[in-house]
């Protein structure tokens, strides 16, 4: 494994369950230099290096990842990292999971909060940032991660944002905990973003299935009932409520929830959470705002703040990439915080 010489002008992080790498191009947008990154899944993985080939990427379970190894392997001595930043899976916190509680409590990968806590321990870094669904904030393991952090000194509190504040085209609402390894008021955050909409991110788009993108022209196969129920949805944010009486579900009849299931997107607002089942309009309001079609893998990336050059690759299969896609960080989102920390690690050295 390469080390990197800490001693230089960019600030430095490591960056924990890193999926396909929405959250190293947050903090190379911001200024940071990505040293290492942990991911324990193979698809991710390749995505992750697709991308980011100059980041020494680690692909272990976190849990097998011996971080004092780690540090003296990249270089580097406790105190000396700027940032360490992460979000360890939280499908365990999820709001649809928590809704069951005993599943929910028992899911392996609440723990894993805590092995972003070891490597804390360990690197001792200058500054700290973990995002997470807005759920973690009241579960007594996060209260627990946020005891240790100021036992050792760390200070910071846990927010909810929305990350259509910070120049992302979509709703996203998400917990992000920002802390400094010193008593020091951190920057507030820059929230002057431009509102970015539907329209501004994919309307550009030219017609799946003839763009010569691999990820934009990935085939939609769809039964002629489904396609005609799609067709029958109201254009520019139309949903099933719409519908008329021969094309509605028993099963949607029967319920009150999941109200954006068979929904468009509206050109000039921000479009809904991108979840990993952002391909398929029988997860949530994931049709194209004029076209009778899903969104596109392409369009599901540039709503999450994902480039345009960002690479995927096909044989992955559509469920794997849009669950990536689903899974990451906004890229803006982490920006704008990084940025914050990236000024507080500056007065504080």
């Amino acid at each position: 494994m390469k080390s990197s010489d800490p001693r230089k002008l960019s600030p430095t992080a490591l960056d924990l369950f890193s999926g396909c790498g929405g959250l190293t191009l947050g903090l190379k947008c911001a200024g940071f230099q990505v040293l290492a990154a942990i991911e324990v899944y193979q698809k991710a993985q390749e995505t992750y290096q697709l991308n980011h080939s100059d980041v020494e990427l680690i692909s272990e379970d976190i849990r097998k990842v011996a971080a004092r190894p780690l540090m003296q392997t990249l270089g580097l001595k406790p105190g000396q990292l700027d940032l360490l930043a992460g979000c360890p899976p939280c499908q365990g916190f999820s709001r649809i999971r928590t809704k069951n509680r005993r599943t929910s409590e028992c899911d392996a990968r609440n723990e894993l909060i805590f092995d972003f806590l070891r490597f804390v321990r360990a690197f001792r870094p200058k500054s700290v940032m973990l995002e997470n669904v807005p759920a973690l904030k009241d579960d007594p393991r996060f209260a627990k991660f946020q005891e240790a952090m100021k036992s050792m000194g760390y200070y910071g509190e846990p927010e909810i944002h929305d990350a259509s504040k910070f120049g992302v085209p979509q709703r996203r609402k998400r917990l992000i905990y920002l802390a400094v390894r010193r008593k020091y008021p951190l920057p507030k955050l820059d929230t002057k973003y431009p509102a970015k909409t539907v329209r501004d991110a994919i309307s550009t788009m030219k017609n799946a299935g003839f763009s010569g993108d691999s990820l934009h022209d990935m085939p939609e196969r769809r039964f002629q009932k489904t396609q005609e129920l799609i067709r029958a949805i109201p254009k520019n944010g139309g949903s099933r409520s719409d519908l008329p009486a021969k094309y509605r579900l028993v099963c949607h009849e029967s319920t009150d929830g999941f109200n954006d299931v068979y929904g468009r997107m509206a050109w000039d607002g921000p479009a809904p959470t991108i979840t990993g089942g952002c391909n398929n309009p029988s997860k949530g309001r994931f049709l194209h705002p004029t076209h009778d079609r899903a969104i596109t893998l392409r369009e599901a990336s540039l709503l999450q703040g994902f480039p345009i050059s960002y690479r995927f690759k096909p044989e992955h299969g559509k469920s794997a990439i849009a669950l990536m896609i689903g899974n990451a960080l906004p890229p803006p989102f982490i920006e704008a915080h990084a940025k914050a920390l990236a000024e507080a690690i500056q007065k504080i050295n």
